[in-house]
């Protein structure tokens, strides 16, 4: 039997796929997950331990295939709070199980705004000079974010 060639989901669809796979995993745990309206800016997905003692935000990053890399705006420099997290999300092939990478607001910031300025400073093709635009890339090839859920600190479920 010949397996076609899946197409890849839309954008606005892998981001949803994303936020609820954050979601579910979160209650899968024992913590409360709630989906936020996407009137919400920059936060996906409130959770919180049972009691309620302790709550995050999360914006949610969703990448189709295997490779730990996402694209992000110039304005995750900026954002930086103990209580917002990122979680990047790679769907991989369908029916496989997604990855999660957790990270802190703080981390992503340093991280792509270091790395926007390694690649502003090294030149482009045929030894141009890149020119600033609004993009910035995370990346966790060493996988050090991955399924570090504990780094939101809301304790045992």
């Amino acid at each position: 039997m010949k397996h076609r060639q899946q197409k890849p989901l839309k954008g606005y669809q892998s981001g949803i796929a994303g936020e609820y796979f954050v979601a579910a995993e979160l209650a899968r745990m024992g913590y409360v997950a709630s989906l936020t309206l996407k009137n919400t800016a920059g936060i996906d997905v409130l959770a919180s331990n049972a009691s309620g003692s302790r709550t995050v935000a999360i914006q949610v990053k969703t990448s189709q295939g295997t490779k730990p890399i996402w694209a992000l705006g110039s304005k995750a420099e900026t954002v930086r709070s103990p209580k917002l997290f990122y979680v990047f999300v790679t769907l991989g092939p369908r029916g496989s199980a997604p990855e999660f990478y957790v990270v802190p607001s703080a981390v992503v910031a340093r991280h792509i705004k270091r790395r926007h300025a390694v690649w502003l400073a090294t030149p482009g093709k045929f030894g141009k000079k890149h020119n600033d635009n609004p993009l910035r890339i995370f990346q966790d090839e060493k996988k050090h974010y991955l399924n570090k859920w504990d780094r939101l600190k809301l304790g045992p479920s």
